[in-house]
């Protein structure tokens, strides 16, 4: 049971939205496991890199469909290179502890898409899809602002640290997701994405990011969908009907 393998780390069980959630620690960092009650066949899981239990319908019916939900608190990193290797060390100790699948999914809000497209960059054979609600695609346009959009100095400047990098140097920094070097190696694994955008978004502006990347993914021969929706901003994430990104999901752990 894999219930006892939590036991026996001495993890601390607790309720989430009505499943199992066992938090314990891993390198230091709190991390949390949502166990479904049915767990579907070949145990899919997915990776939410920030936000746990912000804008989580999405989460939850996936967690009902029998998906495993994983999170590791280390926010604020931005894709960092330091944060790929340990979310690389927390699919390790997933796949091979819990004895989840080989290949997850990744659930990424927001800034989240940084790690989601690097991580998946590095690891493309660790992925089976990509879901990204207004992702952040390029940190100058968020948090640096250097476009449309309102920016986050705050947020700037402990990206700039994260990647130990001068300003004048985070400002031309191209290995981004938008960037062809990050962007081949998820194609070349036939990872699929699915965004979801608000065409409206004032902080990660929908032109700068998603709308660039699904032009350059595709060009790339990329398995790219979108939904676009009219009028809305940044906020809120997800959609009123989850399944399209359930469905999606299910597909892409079905190939």
């Amino acid at each position: 049971m894999i219930d006892e393998r939590f036991v026996s780390l001495g993890a601390e069980l607790s309720d989430w939205r009505g499943y199992r959630c066992w938090n314990f620690e891993f390198e230091g960092l709190q991390m949390r496991v949502v166990l479904p009650r049915d767990p579907a066949r070949g145990r899919p899981w997915f990776w939410r890199p920030e936000f746990f239990n912000q804008f989580a319908e999405t989460d939850e019916l996936l967690i009902e469909c029998g998906w495993v939900m994983v999170f590791l608190d280390l926010p604020d990193h931005y894709g960092c290179p330091v944060a790929v290797d340990i979310f690389t060390r927390m699919y390790d100790f997933v796949t091979a502890f819990l004895g989840l699948a080989e290949r997850m999914a990744i659930v990424a809000l927001s800034r989240a898409g940084l790690s989601a497209y690097n991580f998946s960059s590095v690891n493309s054979s660790k992925v089976c899809a990509i879901y990204a609600d207004n992702p952040v695609c390029d940190f100058r346009s968020w948090p640096g602002g250097a476009g449309a959009g309102v920016g986050s100095p705050e947020d700037w400047n402990k990206l700039i640290d994260r990647y130990q990098m001068s300003d004048s140097v985070a400002r031309c920094f191209e290995r981004q997701p938008l960037s062809r070097a990050v962007l081949e190696p998820i194609v070349a694994a036939g990872i699929p994405v699915l965004h979801v955008c608000g065409d409206a978004d004032e902080i990660v502006p929908y032109e700068e990011n998603s709308a660039r990347l699904g032009r350059r993914f595709s060009a790339l021969g990329g398995r790219y969908e979108e939904i676009v929706v009219a009028g809305r901003g940044h906020h809120p994430h997800g959609l009123k009907d989850p399944s399209p990104v359930v469905e999606f999901f299910t597909r892409a752990f079905a190939d």
